[in-house]
């Protein structure tokens, strides 16, 4: 059975968000816990990631949304080969004039292919990064780019609710990681 570890951006994902509804709904689900939401820092959210790894049952599918998808690059390299693939939801252009000045320790996220498989979900409309953007991580990445049209920051606020859409991706994202 595949376990999963959520990664909520900055702030953490409320009740509304999809990653909470999935981690209610299903028991292979766990939540990463950095010490600070509302103050990111790298190091910081880079140790809670290990630390959460480390008590997974088997490795893992990274699910993050927003600053997350940046945590998972910066420690991608930390993290290979103790994880079965990325799934990275809005991923956020730490230059965009939305990008928190809180987070700043996640900017200038490596350039380069991810050392495990990723899947990429992007709106046509995210406030936090445009398309094109996102587009080019993909190609560094080596990751899946899927575009989902418009459905803002993909969040609690785009009133997804559980997101059937996004565990349909998710499952078929997961069955090409065991073929």
């Amino acid at each position: 059975m595949t376990s999963f570890i959520t990664l909520p951006g900055i702030g953490g994902s409320g009740e509304t968000h999809w990653q909470t509804h999935w981690e209610a709904s299903d028991p292979c689900f766990t939540r990463f816990h950095p010490s600070d939401w509302e103050k990111p820092h790298l190091a910081d959210w880079q140790d809670a990631l290990e630390r959460q790894i480390d008590n997974s049952p088997s490795p893992p599918v990274l699910v993050a949304h927003s600053l997350a998808c940046l945590l998972v690059a910066h420690a991608a390299e930390m993290v290979a080969g103790r994880v079965m693939g990325a799934f990275l939801v809005a991923v956020p252009d730490p230059a965009s004039a939305e990008f928190p000045t809180a987070a700043a320790s996640f900017a200038n996220p490596p350039r380069h292919r991810l050392p495990f498989p990723a899947l990429i979900v992007a709106s046509a409309n995210d406030p936090y990064a445009a398309p094109e953007y996102v587009k080019e991580r993909a190609e560094e990445w080596g990751a899946g780019f899927v575009e989902i049209g418009p459905c803002g920051h993909i969040n609690g606020a785009s009133g997804l609710g559980l997101w059937d859409q996004g565990r349909m991706l998710l499952g078929a994202f997961c069955a090409g990681l065991r073929s």
